[in-house]
């Protein structure tokens, strides 16, 4: 086994308010609780020796044709590492039973079933949990051979084995081997709950096949509401079963990935908490979610998000902040955690998120498109709490930001961020008229107008004959891909067709893209890193409106073959095409989803084929243009 095995060599399982990662041999290498944001119980990801983690494998010798696969259980968020050696063929499923509610649990289960199907097996079971991100030490108890509990400062974790399974203490730390012989089973159930509280009945092989069911059954239920039956069924419910697990139930927040201190290069020092709600990327999933026929995860969000704003609760007393804890807290210090050593020695690693105080206008352009584009705007609450957003942006759009990617090199006019404030004006102007609201519509129309002149003006680079990230370079910027998307730009526009030429020369590697260019545009940061999933997603589509569609597909099709071996993307793709960063991404997941809708879209729509030599042969049913708008409108521009 590697010391640390790739970020990509994993699966993610989860109940809707924790996820833990297991890798391809067995290994739960991450798991926070009892929230996504909680402190870790297993970290190896982060320190192979003071992390923790909890292994459940077959012993396989080696050298004699042994294999090991891992997948889903089709639909589902039940994970499958199955072990395969002239010996035997067994595997263990892995999952955790969801908890669709909107009360928040102490409690979380965290099941692992192992089996065999052919032969005999044995098996290893090993558990070191190690609390606090490794700094708090655990009292461990064995109340038996069946049952242990693991006492840390806060959170107990309870461990309980089915007949058959022995549990011993090694240390303060518990193992266990066993041998299954072929249509034998066993489990051994991981619970956490809050410090102190009585152990959970001791579980039965029955009970657990009778959870494992229950999960399946609720996967596939729910799966059932996707409209989505396009060319790309498997990845795009792959994609919505990912974003699903990682939205906090309670609130409806999703996360921007389950894990924390990945590194965007390896022995770098971009390693950031991404376990917390970012207001652009959960906007932007609620057309996504719409679109998929996930009504239910859209609304739930708008909410949160509406009293976000109501609340006005942030540091600077902003109407909002870029992201928050998943229950709204606006709070996110960040810390250095000085006693892990990082993924394969990237430092230093950090708990929370100080960009939480950076100010970044575009969020409120995401936030505006999130609650119009519902179509329930003409509630009061919705509208005031809209309105009073567009008033206070009106005063406060035309200054410097830090921008989207959070660069931590002083503030700029980007670009992006001019765009979104046009963007929060021209939903809030259309909402007040199709919803008869009062608002000071003439002063939001004003700053609408300003903000496209000032793009038009300042953002365009004439040398460049590109718009570029912000008004003092000629760099290019991949945020930029969504012009056409929001609508402020045709996607058929002669300025936007150039702007995607000089991306496609720049910023454009084997249709991987890069956000920007860090030498060009010094981000405060040391080390470069690797092209980004979701900008590589914004691509595909922003291909597919423009009307390239053979260039589309092929980028999309290149896309996919860099997912890992259960379709899950990572943040970033290497030089040696490897995942960076942290684990799985939602933002990747959910651009994945919106490239594949717009691309199934425009070859429905345009019909045809491919042509020998690469092209797209039309059908002669004509071309439509699309206007690219979030809302469904063409703007202003």
């Amino acid at each position: 086994m590697n010391e640390y095995p790739p970020i990509a060599d994993h699966g993610m399982i989860g109940d809707l308010q924790t996820a833990a990662l297991v890798s391809s041999s067995g290994r739960i290498d991450w798991w926070c609780t009892p929230r996504f944001d909680s402190p870790s119980v297993f970290a190896s990801l982060l320190d192979s020796e003071r992390g923790g983690h909890c292994g459940l494998a077959a012993d396989l010798p080696s050298g004699n044709g042994s294999t090991v696969r891992q997948l889903y259980l089709s639909d589902t968020a039940i994970l499958v590492t199955r072990f395969m050696a002239p010996e035997g063929v067994g595997e263990v499923a892995d999952f955790m039973v969801p908890i669709d509610s909107t009360t928040p649990q102490d409690g979380h289960r965290l099941v692992r079933v192992a089996r065999v199907v052919r032969g005999t097996l044995h098996f290893t079971f090993i558990c070191r949990p190690r609390f606090d991100y490794g700094r708090a030490s655990h009292e461990l108890a064995l109340a038996d051979d069946s049952t242990a509990a693991f006492h840390g400062p806060g959170t107990d974790l309870c461990v309980q084995s089915t007949a058959g399974v022995s549990l011993r203490a090694e240390g303060n730390d518990v193992t266990s081997r066993f041998t299954l012989a072929a249509g034998e089973a066993a489990a051994i159930v991981l619970t956490s709950t809050a410090g102190g509280a009585s152990a959970p009945p001791r579980p039965s092989l029955e009970s657990v096949i009778g959870d494992l069911e229950g999960c399946r059954s609720f996967w596939l239920s729910w799966l059932r509401s996707c409209t989505y039956h396009g060319r790309w069924q498997d990845m795009v419910n792959r994609s919505a079963i990912t974003l699903k697990l990682l939205t906090y139930a309670p609130t409806g927040a999703p996360i921007a990935a389950a894990t924390m201190g990945l590194p965007e290069q390896v022995g770098g020092e971009r390693n950031w908490d991404y376990r917390y709600t970012w207001v652009r990327d959960g906007s932007l999933s609620v057309r996504a979610l719409i679109d998929l026929g996930f009504q239910e995860e859209a609304q739930a969000f708008r909410r949160w998000l509406r009293d976000r704003i109501e609340a006005r609760e942030t540091p600077e007393g902003n109407p909002l902040q870029i992201m928050y804890r998943i229950d709204g807290d606006p709070y996110l210090s960040e810390e250095v955690l000085d006693h892990l050593e990082g993924y394969r020695g990237s430092r230093p690693v950090r708990a929370g998120n100080a960009a939480a105080d950076q100010l970044q206008l575009d969020i409120y352009g995401e936030a505006s498109d999130a609650l119009v584009v519902g179509g329930d705007i003409g509630a009061i609450r919705g509208w005031k709490a809209l309105s009073d957003v567009l008033d206070w942006l009106a005063d406060h759009w035309d200054q410097p930001d830090e921008g989207i990617w959070e660069t931590r090199g002083g503030r700029q006019n980007f670009t992006y961020s001019r765009l979104m404030s046009w963007v929060a004006f021209d939903r809030g102007i259309k909402a007040a008229h199709t919803f008869s609201r009062p608002g000071d519509t003439l002063g939001w129309t004003r700053a609408r107008d300003t903000v496209f002149r000032q793009i038009v003006e300042h953002g365009w680079h004439q040398k460049r004959q590109a718009f570029v990230q912000h008004y003092d370079t000629e760099v290019l910027d991949a945020s930029l891909l969504l012009m056409p998307k929001v609508g402020f730009i045709s996607p058929r526009d002669p300025d936007w067709l150039s702007t995607l030429d000089a991306m496609d020369e720049e910023l454009v590697s084997d249709s991987l893209v890069y956000r920007y260019d860090p030498a060009a545009s010094p981000d405060g940061l040391r080390g470069s890193e690797g092209t980004f999933n979701l900008c590589s997603f914004f691509y595909v589509e922003a291909l597919a409106r423009s009307g390239r569609l053979a260039q589309a597909r092929y980028a999309f099709d290149k896309m996919l073959t860099y997912a890992n071996h259960v379709g899950l993307f990572a943040e970033e793709i290497g030089p040696s095409g490897e995942q960076l960063g942290n684990f799985p991404q939602a933002f990747t997941h959910l651009a994945l989803v919106t490239a594949a809708m717009a691309l199934d879209e425009e070859l429905s729509e345009q019909g045809g084929s491919l042509r020998a030599d690469g092209s797209w042969r039309p059908s002669t049913r004509g071309l439509r243009v699309p206007t690219g708008s979030v809302a469904g409108s063409p703007g202003s521009g």
